[in-house]
């Protein structure tokens, strides 16, 4: 048994047995992960709001006509590649798609665990730390809700594993005495090919994957990589710009933004977004405060510190800078996000995964073992009356 049982195992079973719970308690309806709200289904200004699941199915259903049934038609086509899968795997039947949003989500989850346990293992530490990634409340409500998150992040991991692989065969030849050719060949320590078309298909999957690639870029301009930083842009940001301008020439307005229908603007000013919630509600200010406070403000502070310290110290490494820029994003996040926990721990996917690969690369027992912390937000999939449904 052992020889067979691995996180990315154990998180498949787990959401294969959660999917199937759930199933089981609304009747075998794969709708039940959709939240279909009759404000968008039904076209009544009235109707239930539904949550951001029903977008995706709205357009793997009918993905030329999905628009008519979105809140804001541009900010959600931008993230194709999920329900365009989920339509090509069901073979353009919509009555199929329901079942492919749910099956998508439960490979991503088992595939993200997988490269992530990899990414740990060789650096030498438990691979069993990967749990705090696959069984993290903010991907395993992707599940539950069909969001974009599984897929997305699941696609960074990937290309992170990737990165990593070409970095180890750089230090290789580095050891065999080759030094002078692993510097001619830099691009093994400063990209891949491969790893940058894995981040261009996140973007398309959820454009919050970009974050990472803005670590990347980071890295990459410290150890003047130019070549290499030209290229991930281009790999990255050609599809997505050209993605944008034809939803900006169909649909009107590119799809760029700060989120759906209700959702704020971003902020200037750090954790302002989290601050302007004492001026709705001080009760519900200190509430979230209690909740989001250990799970995402203290961490963004600690990975803001020791990421700068690091830097500073000149220990330059892309899990380095990944750690900065996803705690740097979360700093300015709009009012709408932090209000909900559930949007909190979505955005925070980047962190959590961040923290893992910095932990695996300083050897430290103690960051990895904060980071099962973050399994307490399976508390929002536990008790089902925190989500939207």
């Amino acid at each position: 048994m052992r020889h067979w049982l691995r996180p990315w195992v154990a998180v498949l079973l787990v959401g294969l047995v959660y999917a199937g719970l759930t199933l089981a308690r609304y009747g075998g309806d794969p709708l039940v992960f959709v939240l279909v709200g009759t404000r968008y289904s039904q076209s009544d200004p009235q109707g239930t709001q539904g949550y951001d699941g029903q977008f995706a199915y709205y357009i793997a259903r009918d993905p030329a006509g999905g628009w008519r049934y979105c809140d804001v038609p541009a900010y959600r086509y931008q993230r194709i590649l999920y329900p365009l899968l989920a339509w090509m795997l069901a073979l353009g039947r919509p009555e199929a798609v329901g079942w492919t949003l749910i099956a998508l989500n439960v490979a991503a989850l088992a595939g993200g665990t997988y490269f992530t346990e990899r990414l740990l293992a060789v650096r030498g530490v438990s691979r069993w730390y990967a749990l705090a990634y696959g069984l993290y409340g903010g991907l395993m409500a992707g599940l539950r809700l069909d969001l974009t998150e599984p897929l997305a992040y699941g696609l960074v991991q990937g290309a992170l594993w990737v990165w990593e692989k070409q970095e180890a065969g750089s230090r290789r030849q580095e050891a065999g005495g080759r030094k002078q050719e692993a510097g001619r060949q830099r691009g093994g320590k400063c990209g891949s090919p491969v790893a940058m078309v894995l981040l261009a298909l996140a973007a398309l999957a959820k454009e919050t994957t970009l974050i990472a690639v803005a670590g990347l870029l980071l890295y990459l301009a410290l150890e003047r990589c130019w070549r290499q930083a030209v290229g991930l842009g281009l790999v990255v940001g050609l599809p997505f710009a050209a993605w944008q301008g034809a939803l900006w020439a169909w649909l009107g307005t590119p799809g760029v933004g700060a989120g759906g229908a209700m959702a704020t603007s971003f902020e200037w000013l750090p954790f302002a977004g989290l601050m302007r919630v004492a001026t709705e509600s001080r009760s519900v200010f200190w509430i979230l405060l209690a909740i989001e406070g250990p799970l995402f403000v203290l961490p963004t502070v600690w990975a803001l510190a020791i990421s700068a310290r690091d830097l500073l110290r000149g220990w330059r490494h892309p899990w380095v800078t990944l750690l900065l820029v996803q705690a740097v994003a979360l700093l300015f996040l709009p009012f709408s996000t932090w209000r909900e926990p559930l949007a909190m721990a979505r955005l925070a996917v980047g962190l959590v995964a961040a923290t893992l690969l910095y932990g695996a690369r300083r050897c430290s027992r103690r960051v990895l073992t904060f980071s099962l912390s973050w399994l307490a937000t399976l508390t929002l999939l536990v008790n089902e009356s925190v989500l939207p449904v």
